[in-house]
């Protein structure tokens, strides 16, 4: 192993180990979401996403009800909560390849690079990334559909608003240079999508739970980063990347992100049949 290979940490346990089985998983949680003609042209160019990072076998539906839908491009930033407590409270690592059982995933080192210049309260760290599952989870739907994928991976441990907007800020002037760096370079725009990895509201009812939701969600479908930090510190809602999805939906909001979708609900409930103690998982679209 080298040292700039993050080797897998949940495969086994969160989503199959094996690579057939692995596959034969995503088909089946994407296949019912497929756009017509399963082409890309059909498919949603979209800015952002929030997306569950649980165990396959309960929000691998719902992520694969997002995916299906997206174009996905060759280019990722992958934002997702903290877990551990390790490491720094915004964490990137900019030249490590990810693997899973479908292979490596490459580092995106220009974009990285370019984050980390203009926004210093990133760090170059691998130690909240070592045992975190919320980015680890994603790839292997990604990596089903974009060969060329290369990915700009951010665990998030702080929830300031100041600094999630900062953030955010720094997400949108990145994307936006870089795209426009492949029109005046004659390469087309260059795309990216802002992946936010979140589950809901963790470990309450099933009622309870779903009230809370989804007075979070109606703040990330109007868009508004203030709101959603507001609402979850207010009401009580455990939504882990809230962090993340402030972090996106700032960004997406800059890039001129006119309309948002939300694709897919559900409750660790729906699948278990256990009501009392559930989590809760959104799917959303953001273009």
């Amino acid at each position: 192993m080298t040292s700039n290979l993050r080797p897998a940490a949940v495969a086994g346990r969160f989503y199959p180990g094996k690579s057939e089985e692995l596959l034969r998983e995503i088909r089946e949680y994407t296949s019912n979401h497929e756009p017509r003609g399963a082409s890309e042209a059909a498919r949603i160019s979209a800015i952002g996403c929030v997306v569950p990072h649980a165990g396959y076998m309960y929000s691998g539906h719902v992520a694969g009800a997002v995916f299906a839908r997206l174009e996905i491009p060759e280019h990722c930033i992958i934002l997702c909560p903290n877990h551990t407590g390790r490491g720094s409270p915004l964490a990137i690592m900019s030249a490590t390849r990810w693997q899973t059982p479908l292979g490596e995933v490459a580092p995106d080192p220009e974009l990285a690079t370019q984050l980390l210049r203009l926004f210093p309260a990133l760090e170059e760290d691998s130690a909240a990334h070592r045992s975190e599952h919320a980015i680890e989870v994603q790839l292997p739907f990604l990596q089903a559909r974009q060969r060329e994928l290369h990915i700009v991976p951010i665990a998030i441990g702080t929830s300031d608003f100041g600094v999630l907007r900062g953030l955010g800020e720094a997400v949108a002037e990145v994307v936006g240079s870089f795209s426009a760096l492949g029109e005046r370079e004659q390469e087309g725009e260059r795309k990216v999508l802002i992946i936010a990895s979140s589950d809901m509201n963790h470990y309450e009812s099933d009622a309870v739970t779903r009230v809370k939701d989804h007075k979070a969600i109606e703040r990330v479908l109007a868009m508004d980063a203030r709101g959603l930090w507001e609402v979850v510190m207010t009401e009580g809602i455990s939504m882990c990347g809230f962090g993340p999805t402030i972090v996106m939906l700032t960004a997406a909001k800059i890039l001129g992100a006119t309309r948002t979708t939300l694709v897919r609900y559900a409750t660790s409930g729906d699948v278990s049949g256990e009501r009392e103690t559930v989590v809760g998982y959104a799917g959303i679209v953001v273009e």
